[in-house]
């Protein structure tokens, strides 16, 4: 079992910035692709970013160029840098662990994140 616990949100102005952390119990914690995800009101879950067991991170569209992703496995945390953060992008942002070959899928409780002036 994996327990996640995400920190660092809060209410930003627009054109501000955030760095959400992730940190992760398990101390296989390399095996897992760590996910960003984030849900507004009223919508659904939404994968915001993700990085891979190589370190590889990947962006959806809408936060590429603004959002950074990074792990540090000595200290089983992940980041998300947040940049030139938008209204649009505010919701609350759960942490993810994943690993598809073991069939494990764990999730943190979430972090608000607001933005607005």
């Amino acid at each position: 079992q994996v327990h996640l616990v995400e920190s660092g949100g809060g209410l930003v102005q627009p054109g501000g910035s955030l760095r959400l952390s992730c940190a992760a119990s398990e101390v296989s914690f390399s095996i897992y692709t760590m996910g960003w995800y984030r849900q507004a009101p009223g919508k659904q879950r939404e994968l915001v970013a993700f990085i891979n067991t190589s370190g590889t991170p990947n962006y959806v569209d809408s936060v590429k160029g603004r959002f950074t992703t990074s792990r540090d496995t000595a200290k089983n945390t992940v980041y998300l840098q947040m940049n030139s953060l938008i209204p649009e992008d505010t919701g609350v942002y759960y942490c993810n662990a994943k690993n598809d070959f073991l069939v494990r899928n764990y999730w943190g409780q979430g972090t608000q994140v607001t933005v607005s002036s």
